[in-house]
């Protein structure tokens, strides 16, 4: 990382870590599973719009310089898209060849020794009661493709805050959030194996499985025996579901995007 990326970082998360403080207390677990001498990727959970500050706050007071993969219709934002151009986030198209261009991206973090952090799920989970949904299978390509250790974190409390699609936080009381972070996925059984599909997907099951197991313990309930899958409810793959502050969780129908690293 450049000392002008750096220098931009460290502005920005100043910011935003002022704000969090504000917001919300926190708790973190876990910390030393954290690796301090190799690049590695973090797949969190999913259940609200600031997610990414929550996870990116933890990891930034470790002295880890957090990169997202983030869709690219973010950057076209002039000032968002600033922010996150000059932080060294990265951007990923939802579908075409543009997908690779993220794991050329991804690879460069991850030789360099820092944390990229994929989203799993893609989205905002869709499950009703915010538990992870069916995975999409950018986090393994990435893990098969580069052998960087795979690091499970869930979060819980955050959505209290800033609801999932709510048009504004909910500052009082102080609500806390629990950030986890678990020991590497063991994902020994793919080493060597072919990228192709059904590898992708059992690789992607093994990770949500570890995520969903650690929220259940974070959160002191068993999730629904069944995943949630958008398609089989005929959700869109990606995008809001429902309206921004709407208290209507009725299912839209959407169509879906080929599988991308988001």
């Amino acid at each position: 990382m450049s000392i002008v990326t750096r220098a931009f970082f460290t502005l920005t998360a100043a910011v935003a870590r002022s704000a969090v403080n504000v917001v919300m207390g926190k708790q973190w677990y876990g910390l030393d599973r954290l690796p301090v001498d190799e690049g590695f990727i973090v797949v969190p959970n999913h259940c609200t719009e600031i997610d990414p500050i929550v996870v990116g706050h933890m990891l930034y007071n470790q002295n880890l310089m957090p990169h997202f993969l983030a869709k690219d219709g973010l950057f076209k934002n002039p000032v968002l898209g600033t922010i996150l151009r000059g932080a060294q986030q990265i951007p990923v198209e939802r579908s075409g060849a543009g997908a690779g261009k993220s794991l050329v991206a991804a690879q460069e973090v991850l030789d360099g020794g820092g944390a990229v952090v994929v989203y799993p799920e893609g989205t905002l989970t869709r499950d009703p009661e915010l538990w992870p949904m069916k995975g999409r299978t950018g986090a393994a390509r990435l893990a098969l493709g580069t052998g960087a250790k795979v690091i499970p974190v869930v979060h819980w409390g955050a959505q209290e805050v800033f609801p999932r699609y709510g048009k504004g936080f909910k500052m009082f009381p102080r609500k806390k959030v629990k950030v986890v972070v678990g020991h590497p996925v063991d994902l020994s059984a793919f080493e060597g194996a072919t990228a192709d599909k059904a590898t992708l997907e059992a690789m992607t099951e093994v990770i949500m499985d570890e995520i969903t197991d650690m929220l259940e313990a974070l959160r002191g309930e068993k999730a629904p025996a069944e995943r949630w899958d958008p398609i089989a409810h005929k959700q869109s793959a990606h995008g809001r579901f429902v309206e921004r502050g709407s208290k209507d969780q009725k299912n839209e129908a959407g169509t879906t995007d080929k599988e991308d690293l988001a």
